[in-house]
């Protein structure tokens, strides 16, 4: 049997020091997925954790079998980066992410492939509906965070940072994934597909019994970063200049209205102008205008460089498994 089937599965989690975690999350996954009738694989992708992750991930491998396909990455590149790696080397036509900390429920995997398939969608993000964090660092800042983005971005979901979520490939593998932009996958993906593609259903959410949350409220000041680059990309990706050109143009409206203002009291009213502070303002606006012409012109270049290029990759793999070696969790057959 071809292991490329239409809904051949691809299980993508990234870990960073998780070591209590891993036998737990790879003996879960398999429990949830013990009914799936096609092929499946498990992808875990060690972000260079200091710990024994790695050495965890190998036995879980030896124990379960080749279709637990486990990475190391160089160093601790993110967990953006790190999603990335999984992503790269997932083979299945569904893809699913979540987080190795087992507060999300691979329980709810099949459910949200249902949904997925079900309704046609290219997407179904899910909603952590009784989320078990503390409220003043993590809920609140999160909620704060769910309402922004969907303001930005017009992709109105209740829970963005929750990492399970299952897509069909040709949608998740068109994008390129870096800095933190995880959070943001369903605004990525509503580039390259339809709002009404894309969807949101409730699942289980865990307290965590083992290990170190990484996140914290330091976090928020790289979310807002990141929004901002969100809300210029999904806007002005493929034509910067018009967004530089438009503040230019702008600028230099106002800077040109300036001048004509004074060129006309100096030279039908005969005032002195020299020592006016609207002189100095409408030098500033013109050489400002200037100046986003040609940022503008330069960004439109390096979009045509980026797009006719070939992407560097976001993360340095150590260790691999050995190309021939991975195989398929077999589907499961009914009599």
């Amino acid at each position: 049997m071809s292991s490329k089937t239409a809904q051949s599965l691809s299980i993508v989690v990234p870990v960073y020091n998780e070591e209590d975690n891993v036998h737990p999350l790879v003996d879960r996954v398999h429990n949830a997925m013990r009914d799936y009738a096609h092929p499946w694989e498990l992808i875990i992708v060690d972000d260079g954790s200091a710990d024994d992750t790695w050495q965890r991930l190998l036995a879980a491998r030896e124990q379960f079998g080749a279709h637990v396909r486990v990475f190391e990455l160089n160093r601790n590149f993110g967990q953006t980066a790190a999603m990335q790696a999984g992503l790269d080397h997932c083979r299945g036509e569904l893809v699913v992410t979540m987080d190795g900390d087992l507060q999300n429920d691979p329980q709810d995997i099949p459910m949200l492939l249902e949904e997925l398939l079900t309704r046609d969608l290219d997407m179904v993000s899910g909603w952590r509906k009784n989320r078990q964090d503390k409220a003043l660092t993590r809920l609140l800042p999160s909620y704060i965070a769910n309402r922004i983005i969907g303001r930005v971005t017009g992709i109105n979901l209740r829970d963005y940072g929750c990492s399970l979520k299952a897509y069909r490939s040709s949608a998740i593998k068109r994008l390129s994934l870096y800095g933190d932009m995880h959070r943001f996958i369903p605004a990525w993906v509503a580039v390259t597909t339809r709002a009404s593609r894309i969807a949101e259903g409730p699942v289980r959410h865990h307290p965590r019994v083992a290990g170190k949350s990484k996140y914290n409220l330091s976090r928020v000041s790289a979310v807002v970063v990141d929004l901002i680059s969100v809300f210029f990309f999904l806007r002005y990706e493929s034509r910067p200049g018009h967004f530089f050109g438009g503040i230019g143009l702008s600028l230099g409206g106002i800077g040109a209205l300036i001048f004509s203002y004074l060129g006309f009291i100096k030279v039908f009213l005969g005032e002195d102008i020299g020592n006016r502070p609207l002189l100095t303002l409408g030098m500033i606006l013109i050489i400002a205008a200037v100046q986003l012409l040609t940022v503008g012109v330069l960004a439109e270049l390096m979009t045509r460089t980026y797009f006719e290029a070939g992407k560097q990759k976001s993360y340095v793999i150590r260790n691999a498994p050995v190309a021939g070696e991975d195989e398929w969790h077999p589907p499961k057959t009914h009599n």
